[in-house]
C-alpha cells in the first residue's frame, strides 16, 4: 500500500566500498555516525549500521565513522569509530539480513585511521602503530586476537595482498608505501613516490603460474605505477612501468588547465570484465567488428584501467603482458576516449560493478552519488551512448549530518521544513509526491512555520523574542515568548501564521505580499473559556483534498483539565475572533499527546494503569453517541512518540502513530453485522526498524498520500507508487480505505442483509438475478451498480410474479430457458451459489463471501414464505436461516476450531441468534409458523440447546404453546442419548408437573446405578409437605457435587420454583432456561418472572447496552411505555426515572439501524406504547434517526441511509381541541383542563390503537389498507418542545380514562371508541 519511494541518507563524504553478492552488487559508505548500504544497481537502501547497536552505551554525537573495509570472501564489513571497530555479516539462516558480527575496542587515544580485512584477517592502523588481528571463537563468540603490533609511522591506507601474505600502507606524513610480512609484522620493503599515494591496489590473477601478486600505486598526480616481483627475490617489488594515463587525441582547448578536477585512476577488475565479456561472447556466436575488440581482450589477457578526464569524457586504457614472465614486454595503450559530456561534471570516485550475469555492467560515481548502466560492448568502443543513468542520489547538503528534530509542513503539505539539531532546510514535493527537492536552510531557531509550498520560511528565537520570515529582504516581528507556531489556509496570496503564546494568547499574523513579503499583526487575542485548556493544539488542515471548503476547517483544538474537546476556527473582524464548532465530553483526563484532524477526528494518548490509552473521537456527539470510536491500550513498553493525521480524495481519515521503530497506519471500517471488529483497524506498518536501528524522531503526512518519517539523520519517503492498476494484485493506500471504508456494492452481502430487514426484498432478488448474469460464463466480473432511486422505491415484493413459462408453438412444450436469463427462480440460484463456489467474487473476505451464499439461499427460502409470514417472521426467518447454514459451513471448513481443526481463526461462528432476532420473532402475529420452521431447522428433534439458541422460550407468548414446546424438547432429550438417561429430561417434566412420567421412564432406566433410589423415592406423594423437604435436601445435596441442572428439577419437585431458577441463573448462567421454567410454571404474569426480568434480565441489559433485551424485557413487565423509551432514551436516565439505584451503565450502543425498525412498529401499536412514545421528545427522535442514518453510512449503505431520512415519518400521538360541544367531557387534567386523544396521520393508518391486553388469535392479524382522516375535524397541533409537558399529563390522563371505561373481558372496541363522540 505505500513503498519507500527515496531514502535521504546524504552523500558519501568518503570513499566508496562495495561487497559482490551472488544475487546482487552493493554499495556502501559512512554518512556520519553511520553505515549506509545500498543496492548499486538501482541504489535502494538495504541497510543503515550504526555503532548503537554494537555499542549501545557508546555516546556518538558529533562522531565521524572514519574508516571502512570490507572482506569480500566472508561477506563482512568492518567500521570503526575513534577506537571502536565494529563488525557486520549476513545472516546464515535469513537472507538479506544483516546481523552483528564482532567487535573490538582499542586503548583510549589510539585512533582507528585504517581497516583492511580479508578472509578473516583484520589490518587497522592506528596512530600509534599498525596490528594484525584473527578472528577466534571464544564462548561461542565471534572474538578478534592480537597477532601482531608494531609501531610505524600513521597508517593512512592499510592493504592486504590477496594472497595474505603482505600488507602495504600508506602515510599522510610521507610519500613511501611501505610492505610488511603478514605472517611476522616485519617491514620486508619500502617504496618511495615523487608525489602523494592516493591509491594502492594488490592485483592477483588466478591464470598466473606465479602465486605472487602484482602492486598497482596511483600518485596525486594520476601516475599509475606498476610493480612486479623480482625474479631472484619475489618478496621484493621492483618499478616495471609507469603510466601518465590521458589521451594524446584531447583537443588543445581542453589540455589546458582546467578548475574541474578529474576522476581517480580504477583499474577494472578482470573478473568482474570478464563475466560480462563472456556473456556478450555467449550470444554473438558471429564475428563482427564489435565483438572483436571483446575477443581480443579475452585472448590477450589485458589489464583495463578507466578514467573520467576534466571535460567529461571517459578514457579507457590497457596494460597488456603483465602476467608474463620475464615481464620485460609491458605495454600500454589506449582503447577509447569518448565525446566530452559523458560524465559531467566528473566523478571524483568510481566503480565498475558487476550487473548479475548479464552483458551489462553497473558504473557509480561519486560525489554527487550516480548509477549508470553501461554496455560492455559500447564501454569498449567509447561510445558516449553507452552510458545510461539508473538512479541519481542527492547533492550534499551542509546540514545532511545533523539529527532531525521534527517536520513542518505547510498546511497543504506540498511543503516540509525539515528541523534539525543545527538548524534545519525546506523542501518541496515534486514528481506527484514520489520525490523531494530541497529548497533553502536557515541556522538553528526554537519555533519554525513554513507556508508558500516550502518557498518562504519563518523562525522564532527566544533569545531576541523575534519572528522572522527568510525573503528577500528579510521581515521580523517582535512578539511575547512563544510556545508554538504553525500556518493555517488563507484566500490570500499566502497562507497566514499562528503564534501561541505561554499565557494561552494568540497571535494572528499575515503575510503582506507587497512590496515584499511582510509581517503583519492581524489579530491578539485569546479564546472564550473561563479556564485555561490543559493543551492548545493546531488542526491539521488536510485541506488538499477539498480545497473549495476551505472556510469550513477547524484552526485549533482546546483540550481542558477534565478531558473536554472543543474545536475553534477563526472569525475574521469579529470578537472575541473564535468560535467554538463543536465540543465532545471524553470524561478522560492526564493526556500526554493530542492531535485533531479537519475532518473532527480527534485522537487522545493518556497515561493508564497498563501503559498509554489511545482513544480516537468524533465530535458528532450526541444523547445516542458519546463520541468515542475506537480504543487501544499499549504497553509500556511500547510508547507512542507521534501522532498525524490525513485524508483521502473522498475525506476519509487516516492516523498515523509513531512509535520507537514503526509507524502503524489507521484508518476506520465499516460496521458489520458479521462481526466485532473495532471500528479503527491498523491497515498498514512501516517497519523503519529494519533498516535503520535508530530511533524515529519524527513522522508526518504530504499531500498525495505521502508520508515522511525522519530517522536519526536520514529521511524516508513513503508514498503510493504509480505500479498500482486495475490489473495490480496490491492496491494503494487510498484505494485500500476506500474499499473497507467506503459504499458497499450492491452485491455485499451486508447490504443484501440490510435490504432484507428493510423488506427491500424484491430489490434483493434483482441484485441477485443481477449478479448471476454478472457472473456466469467464467467471464471477467463486472458489476453494473444499481440506481440510487432502485433504494428509494417501495418494495412491491408482493406484486412480483413468479417465472413464466415461454412456449414456442401454441400447443408446444415450454422451452428451457438458461435459469440466469429467466428471472428470480430455485435453479437461478443453484446455478449462482455454484458459481461463487468455483470463482469467488473480488475484495469480500472468506467471512464475507460465506455469508453471500448463505443470505442468496435464504432469500430463496422467504421469498417461498413470503406470503404466508409477516414482516417480523421474515426478518426471524432470515436471521435464523442465516444462523444455521453459516454454522454449518464453518463446522465443515477443517481450518475452523469447530471442526477440530488446528487452524483457530475468526470463522463468525455463533452460540444463539443475537437478541435482535428474537424479539422479531417476539412480535411477529405467525409464531405457530415460526416454530415449525425452527424445528424443521433442527432436524425435526429441538433439543434445549436449540431452543435456547433459538431463544424459543423468549419470543413465544402462548403460554400453552410453551408447555407443550417444553414437552417435546423433554421428550427430544431424553431420546437424544444413546442410554435414554432420565436425568437429562426431568427437570423439564417436573416444571410440568408430569413426575408420574419421570417415574415411568426410571423404571426404563435398568443399566442406571440410581434406578432403585429414584424408583423409591418418586413413588411418594410430593403433594405432601414431607417429601417436599426431602426433595428440596436432595437439591442442596445435589448442589454440593456440582450437579446443578439436576438439582434444579428436584427444587421443582419440592415446589421451589425460586430456588431453581437461581440455580439456572448463577450455576447454569442460563437465564433463558430461568425464564422457560417461570413462565411454563406460573404464566407470563407471575413473580418469579418478574424477579428475573427485574434483577438479572434488566440489569444484564443496562450493563451490556442491550436495548433490544431491555424492550422485551420491559414488555412482558406490562411496562410497554419503557419498552419504547429505552429504544432511544439514555440508559443513564431511564435508571434513574426508574429508581434503579447502583445500576451498572453500558456502552449506549445505538449502532443498530434495526432499532429504528422496532421503534417505528411499538411507537403506535398500544396505548402504553404511545404514551411511552410521548416521553420522547421530537428532538430526540430526529437526531436519533440523524444516528442510524450515519450508522448505516458507517456500514456503507449510503442507499439506505437516503432512504431513511427521506421517508422516515415523524408521526407520533398529539392532543387536540375539538369544537364539537357534545364532546365527552373528560376529568379534568393536573395542567389541561379539556383534552382528547387524537391520532396522527401514522396513527389514523391503523383502524385502532390496540389496548394492552393479550389476546390470542388463531388468525393472523394483518396491517389493514390506509384510510383518510374523517372530514370535518379540525386539528390544533400543539408544538412538542414548550407543549411537552401538557401534551404528557393530558394523554396520562387520558390513558388512565381510557383504562377504566374497559370491562375486561367482555371488551367492546366500538363503544370505547364512540364514548369519544
Amino acid at each position: 500500500m505505500l513503498d519507500l519511494l527515496r531514502t535521504f541518507t546524504g552523500s558519501p563524504s568518503g570513499p566508496l566500498q562495495h561487497l559482490v553478492l551472488p544475487h546482487a552488487t552493493l554499495i556502501l559508505y559512512s554518512s556520519a555516525n553511520a553505515i549506509v548500504l545500498l543496492n548499486a544497481a538501482s541504489l535502494h537502501l538495504i541497510r543503515v549500521f550504526t555503532f548503537q547497536e554494537v555499542f549501545p552505551g557508546l555516546q556518538s554525537p558529533g562522531k565521524r565513522v572514519s574508516c571502512i573495509a570490507v572482506d569480500p570472501a566472508m561477506k563482512i564489513i568492518v567500521a570503526s569509530i575513534n577506537t571502536h571497530v565494529a563488525a557486520w555479516s549476513m545472516s546464515d539462516v535469513q537472507t538479506d539480513t544483516w546481523r552483528i558480527h564482532s567487535s573490538l575496542v582499542l586503548p583510549d587515544g589510539d585512533f582507528v585511521t585504517a581497516l583492511d580485512c580479508r578472509s578473516g584477517l583484520l589490518a587497522v592502523g592506528t596512530q600509534s602503530g599498525l596490528s594484525v588481528y584473527t578472528l577466534i571463537l571464544e564462548n561461542d563468540l565471534l572474538t578478534w586476537s592480537e597477532k601482531w603490533t608494531t609501531r610505524v609511522v600513521t597508517p593512512s591506507l592499510v592493504k592486504l595482498a590477496p594472497t595474505l601474505t603482505y600488507i602495504a600502507t600508506t602515510s599522510s606524513d610521507d610519500n613511501r608505501v611501505r610492505v610488511y610480512s603478514t605472517t611476522s609484522g616485519r617491514q620486508t620493503q619500502g617504496i618511495p613516490h615523487p608525489r602523494r599515494v592516493v591509491s594502492v591496489v594488490w592485483r592477483y590473477s588466478p591464470s598466473s603460474r606465479s602465486g605472487d601478486p602484482t602492486m598497482f600505486t596511483i600518485t596525486s598526480d594520476s601516475v599509475l605505477r606498476i610493480f612486479l616481483p623480482v625474479v631472484d627475490s619475489p618478496q621484493r617489488l621492483q618499478l616495471h612501468l609507469a603510466v601518465d594515463i590521458s589521451s594524446p587525441s584531447v583537443p588543445s582547448a581542453v589540455s589546458q588547465p582546467m578548475s574541474r578536477p578529474e576522476s581517480e585512476i580504477i583499474w577494472l577488475d578482470k573478473e568482474v570484465i570478464g563475466t560480462a565479456v563472456k556473456a556478450v561472447l555467449k550470444v554473438s556466436e558471429v564475428k563482427s567488428t564489435e565483438t572483436s575488440r571483446l575477443r581480443d581482450f579475452e585472448e590477450e589477457d589485458w589489464d583495463l584501467f578507466l578514467r573520467v578526464l576534466a571535460d567529461g569524457s571517459l578514457l579507457l586504457s590497457a596494460v597488456a603482458n603483465i602476467d608474463r614472465r620475464p615481464p620485460t614486454l609491458l605495454r600500454q595503450f589506449t582503447i577509447s576516449h569518448s565525446l566530452p559530456g559523458a560524465l559531467f561534471p566528473p566523478p571524483l570516485q568510481l566503480h565498475l560493478l558487476p550487473c548479475g550475469e548479464s552483458a551489462s555492467l553497473t558504473l557509480v560515481t561519486s560525489p554527487p552519488l550516480r548509477t549508470y548502466s553501461i554496455s560492455t560492448v559500447t564501454l569498449l568502443h567509447g561510445r558516449a551512448d553507452s552510458l545510461q543513468l539508473v538512479a541519481a542520489g542527492p547533492e550534499r547538503m551542509p546540514l545532511e549530518d545533523s539529527k532531525i528534530l521534527r517536520f513542518v509542513r505547510t498546511p497543504a503539505g506540498r511543503g516540509v521544513a525539515v528541523v534539525r539539531a543545527d538548524g534545519g532546510e525546506t523542501w518541496m514535493e515534486t514528481d506527484g509526491g514520489h520525490n523531494l527537492a530541497r529548497l533553502d536552510s536557515w541556522p538553528s531557531a526554537d519555533q519554525v512555520v513554513v507556508v508558500d509550498g516550502g518557498r518562504l520560511v519563518a523562525t522564532y528565537s527566544s533569545d531576541n523574542s523575534l519572528l522572522t520570515l527568510h525573503s528577500n529582504p528579510s521581515s521580523t516581528l517582535r512578539l511575547p515568548r512563544v510556545s508554538y507556531l504553525f500556518s493555517t489556509p488563507s484566500r490570500r496570496e499566502h497562507e497566514s501564521i499562528v503564534a501561541l503564546t505561554e499565557d494561552k494568547y494568540i497571535f494572528h499574523i499575515h503575510i503582506s505580499p507587497s512590496p515584499h513579503p511582510t509581517l503583519v499583526v492581524s489579530s491578539y487575542n485569546s479564546l472564550p473559556l473561563f479556564r485555561a485548556p490543559k493543551l492548545l493544539i493546531a488542526v491539521d488542515p488536510m485541506v488538499w483534498s477539498n480545497a473549495s471548503t476551505l472556510e469550513e476547517y477547524d484552526d485549533l483544538l482546546s483540550v481542558s483539565d477534565d478531558g473536554e474537546l472543543c474545536f475553534w476556527t477563526f472569525e475574521h473582524g469579529k470578537k472575541p475572533g473564535w468560535r467554538c464548532t463543536g465540543r465532545v465530553r471524553t470524561g478522560r483526563s492526564g493526556f500526554r499527546m493530542a492531535s485533531c484532524s479537519s475532518a473532527k477526528k480527534s485522537v487522545l494518548v493518556s497515561g493508564h494503569p497498563d501503559g498509554q490509552e489511545l482513544t480516537i473521537w468524533d465530535s458528532n456527539e450526541s444523547e445516542f453517541a458519546s463520541g468515542l470510536e475506537h480504543q487501544r491500550i499499549f504497553s509500556a513498553s511500547e510508547p507512542i512518540y507521534d501522532l498525524d493525521w490525513t485524508s483521502t480524495p473522498d475525506n476519509q481519515s487516516i492516523l498515523a502513530v509513531g512509535f520507537t521503530h514503526h509507524v502503524e497506519l489507521l484508518c476506520q471500517q465499516r460496521k458489520t453485522y458479521f462481526g466485532d471488529d473495532p471500528a479503527w483497524t491498523i491497515c498498514f506498518k512501516i517497519e523503519v526498524g529494519r533498516y535503520i536501528p535508530y530511533p524515529i524522531s519524527d513522522s508526518i503526512w504530504l499531500a498525495n498520500g505521502t508520508l515522511l518519517v525522519g530517522v536519526g539523520h536520514h529521511i524516508f519517503l513513503y508514498g503510493q507508487t504509480q505500479s498500482y492498476g486495475p490489473s495490480s494484485t496490491n492496491e494503494s493506500l487510498f484505494v485500500h480505505v476506500a474499499r473497507i471504508n467506503g459504499p458497499l456494492p450492491d452485491y455485499h452481502p451486508q447490504m443484501l442483509l440490510q435490504c432484507l430487514l428493510w423488506g427491500k426484498i424484491s430489490l434483493v432478488k434483482r441484485i441477485i438475478t443481477s449478479l448471476a448474469r454478472a457472473t456466469r460464463g467464467g467471464k471477467t466480473f463486472c458489476w453494473q451498480p444499481f440506481a440510487v432511486d432502485d433504494y428509494l422505491e417501495k418494495d412491491q415484493s408482493q406484486a412480483i410474479k413468479r417465472p413464466t413459462r415461454h412456449y414456442g408453438l401454441l400447443f408446444g412444450s415450454p422451452e428451457q430457458l438458461d435459469p440466469v436469463d429467466a428471472v428470480f427462480s430455485g435453479s437461478l440460484v443453484e446455478s449462482l451459489i455454484e458459481q461463487l463456489e468455483i470463482q469467488p467474487l473480488p475484495h469480500l473476505s472468506p467471512n464475507e463471501h460465506a455469508h453471500l451464499i448463505v443470505l442468496i439461499q435464504t432469500t430463496l427460502e422467504i421469498d417461498e414464505q413470503q406470503r404466508a409470514l409477516d414482516s417480523n417472521g421474515l426478518r426471524y426467518v432470515l436471521s435464523m436461516r442465516s444462523f444455521y447454514i453459516l454454522n454449518r459451513r464453518i463446522a465443515s471448513d477443517p481450518g475452523s476450531p469447530r471442526s477440530g481443526g488446528g487452524i483457530p481463526r475468526q470463522t463468525g461462528w455463533r452460540e444463539r441468534l443475537r437478541y435482535r432476532d428474537m424479539i422479531w420473532a417476539f412480535h411477529s402475529e405467525s409464531q405457530d409458523l415460526l416454530l415449525n420452521t425452527s424445528t424443521a431447522a433442527c432436524n425435526g428433534k429441538m433439543l434445549w440447546s436449540d431452543a435456547r439458541a433459538l431463544g424459543v422460550f423468549v419470543w413465544l407468548t402462548s403460554v400453552d404453546t410453551m408447555k407443550s414446546q417444553m414437552e417435546i424438547i423433554a421428550r427430544n432429550e431424553y431420546m437424544a442419548g444413546g442410554n435414554r438417561d432420565p436425568t437429562t429430561c426431568s427437570l423439564f417434566y417436573f416444571a410440568l408437573g408430569k413426575v408420574k412420567l419421570v417415574h415411568g421412564l426410571w423404571r426404563q432406566a435398568a443399566w442406571h446405578k440410581e434406578q432403585t433410589i429414584m424408583l423409591k423415592f418418586l413413588a411418594n406423594d410430593f403433594a405432601h409437605p414431607r417429601w417436599k423437604t426431602a426433595a428440596l435436601k436432595n437439591a442442596y445435596t445435589l448442589l454440593g457435587k456440582q450437579r446443578f441442572e439436576y438439582a434444579a428439577a428436584f427444587f421443582l419437585l419440592g415446589g421451589s420454583l425460586k430456588d431453581a431458577v437461581n440455580v439456572c441463573l448463577k450455576q447454569l448462567s442460563d437465564f433463558q432456561l430461568a425464564v422457560a421454567l417461570a413462565r411454563v410454571i406460573e404464566g407470563n404474569d407471575g413473580e418469579v418472572l418478574r424477579d428475573i426480568l427485574k434483577n438479572s434480565v434488566l440489569p444484564t441489559a443496562f450493563r451490556e447496552g442491550n436495548r433490544w433485551l431491555g424492550s422485551w424485557a420491559f414488555w412482558l413487565l406490562r411496562r410497554r411505555d419503557m419498552s419504547v423509551r429505552i429504544l432511544l432514551t439514555p440508559l443513564r436516565d431511564l435508571a434513574d426515572s426508574l429508581e434503579m439505584q447502583n445500576l451498572e451503565i453500558g456502552e449506549p450502543h445505538f449502532d443498530d439501524p434495526s432499532l429504528a425498525l422496532l421503534f417505528s412498529q411499538l411507537r403506535s401499536k398500544t396505548l402504553q406504547t404511545a404514551a411511552g412514545t410521548s416521553e420522547i421528545s421530537g428532538r430526540r427522535e430526529f437526531n436519533f434517526i440523524l444516528q442510524v442514518a450515519r450508522v448505516f453510512c458507517r456500514m456503507g449503505c449510503h442507499a439506505l441511509a437516503l432512504d431513511l431520512v427521506r421517508s422516515w415519518s415523524f408521526e407520533r400521538p398529539i392532543t387536540v381541541a375539538r369544537n364539537d360541544a357534545a364532546q365527552l367531557q373528560k376529568p379534568p387534567s393536573p395542567i389541561s383542563p379539556r383534552r382528547t386523544l387524537a391520532t396522527s396521520p401514522f396513527l389514523r393508518r391503523r383502524p385502532s390503537i390496540l389496548i394492552d391486553m393479550d389476546v390470542e388469535s388463531k388468525t393472523l392479524s394483518r396491517r389493514h389498507s390506509p384510510e383518510l382522516a374523517p372530514r370535518g375535524m379540525s386539528q390544533e397541533v400543539i408544538r412538542e418542545e414548550s407543549d411537552l409537558a401538557t401534551r404528557r399529563a393530558g394523554l396520562g390522563s387520558l390513558i388512565k380514562t381510557a383504562k377504566q371505561d374497559v370491562q375486561v373481558p367482555d371488551f367492546n372496541m366500538d363503544a370505547f371508541l364512540d364514548s369519544f363522540q
